[in-house]
């Protein structure tokens, strides 16, 4: 067993007060927004951040939550919900309840785990062993299911704004070998537009820094045992499994408000390539199979389904398979799952392609909103074994000063007006296969 210190009842009661808080001040609609999940959602926002934090909670104009940070005095966001799903509860994300058999097994890849698990073992050994107890868990741990992408939400592990910069060069190391560099240049410049965001909103906040972002260690980095980290703070949770030579790097989330600023003098704009790619696809198709995608021209302030909290969500497909699509709209739909998938470390994002293209034909294109080049609009691809979510929100922070008396603020949530501003992505594992949970299982079922 790990030596990490659990949270206590005294918290969990904290967390607690804090969901019943936000519920009675911001409302449903804060409170989904504070989830990173849709209020239309079948499953209910849950599971809160501590009041008693230790690094504070939002003032006025804070992203934690609604409109104008949230409402609930002290803790600073949500977590992922009411209905947190223990690691032993979960199932995945399924379109009824019932996972689908078969899809993924224990096999050779041919692609060599050394690097990170090289990089993953010289980062734990660089910490002192407080940190190094604060950070490590079992593999089949809760704390994998316990992210979020908002920023005042209560973090285990080691805080990278708290260690010394070697220790920190040897965090940045790991995500580097087991990111691609689009996804690390991704990760770091999120990290910088949190930091911008701060500034921005009225500077000082712990949260809404380069260095409020955690990392915790579910196993012991091995090439042939099961482990993994993840990687997580505000608008940035990436969770990245290892078995022998196979990789899992879902639920990705990744998301940014603003999504364009020039923080320390360098001009960052994000989720370029997601916005082109998702319009790539819709412009691909003919007319009738665009009135098939399209369910509405008008969006909400939020239209994500599986963000935090949502890890047993059930999504029925929507939209229109690529069965029925031609053949350059069925290349234009796979560059834009490599756009997700190519956020892993090139050699396993090929591998991670490969299992994608097999179940293409029911692969299915969802889109909600405009179509212009700079609509706000949501778009999900969604097959057996890939779950995509892109975004576009109405704003929290950024945008509109007016309204909060010049800190930042914005009109935020469901009932918001999108804008290209504010983005959340996901990507996931559909039928049991986020967090590398299957696979997991298949190990103990055949090794054990």
């Amino acid at each position: 067993m790990s030596a990490h210190r659990p949270r206590t009842p005294e918290t969990e009661r904290s967390r607690r007060w804090f969901m019943n808080k936000a519920l009675l001040t911001g409302g449903v609609a804060a409170l989904a927004t504070m989830t990173g999940c849709s209020s239309g959602s079948s499953d209910s926002a849950s599971t809160s951040a501590s009041a008693s934090s230790s690094y504070g909670g939002p003032p006025n104009g804070m992203p934690s939550g609604g409109p104008g940070g949230g409402g609930a005095p002290g803790g600073g966001g949500m977590g992922p919900g009411a209905s947190e799903v223990k690691y032993a509860d979960f199932t995945g994300v399924t379109t009824d309840g019932k996972i689908v058999d078969d899809l993924y097994s224990i096999h050779a890849t041919d692609v060599s785990t050394d690097s990170v698990v090289k990089a993953a073992q010289a980062f734990l050994d660089g910490l002192s062993s407080a940190q190094r107890k604060s950070c490590v868990f079992d593999v089949d741990d809760d704390e994998w299911l316990k992210w979020s992408n908002v920023d005042g939400y209560e973090r285990q592990g080691v805080r990278m704004g708290d260690i010394t910069d070697k220790q920190r060069d040897l965090g940045y190391a790991l995500l580097g070998t087991a990111l691609s560099a689009d996804g690390l240049t991704q990760t770091r410049n999120i990290m910088k537009l949190n930091a911008f965001l701060g500034d921005y909103s009225g500077g000082g906040r712990d949260t809404l820094t380069e260095g409020a972002y955690f990392f915790t260690f579910m196993g012991t980095p091995s090439t042939t045992k099961p482990w993994g980290f993840q990687y997580e703070g505000h608008h940035v949770a990436i969770n990245y499994f290892v078995l022998g030579d196979q990789v899992v790097m879902t639920p990705t989330f990744m998301g940014s408000e603003p999504t364009s600023a020039t923080y320390d003098g360098e001009k960052i704009t994000l989720f370029k390539k997601e916005t082109a790619a998702g319009l790539a696809v819709l412009r691909a198709l003919t007319d009738a199979q665009r009135k098939k995608v399209i369910s509405s021209e008008t969006k909400a302030g939020d239209n994500l389904k599986a963000g935090a909290g949502q890890d047993n969500l059930k999504l029925a497909y929507q939209g229109l398979a690529a069965a029925q699509f031609s053949d350059t709209a069925r290349d234009k739909l796979l560059d834009l799952v490599r756009v997700y998938v190519g956020n892993m470390a090139d050699a396993h994002a090929e591998v991670r392609m490969s299992e994608v293209e097999d179940h293409l034909d029911d692969t299915y294109f969802y889109w909600i909103g405009e179509t212009k080049d700079s609509s706000a609009f949501y778009y999900r691809v969604h097959s057996p074994v890939v779950l995509i979510e892109y975004d576009a929100q109405s704003p929290l922070a950024y945008g509109n000063k007016s309204s909060t008396g010049g800190t930042g603020g914005g009109t935020g949530g469901p009932g918001g007006t999108p804008t290209q501003q504010h983005i959340h992505t996901i990507i996931r594992t559909p039928n049991g296969g986020d967090y590398g949970v299957d696979l997991l299982k298949l190990h103990l079922e055949n090794d054990h």
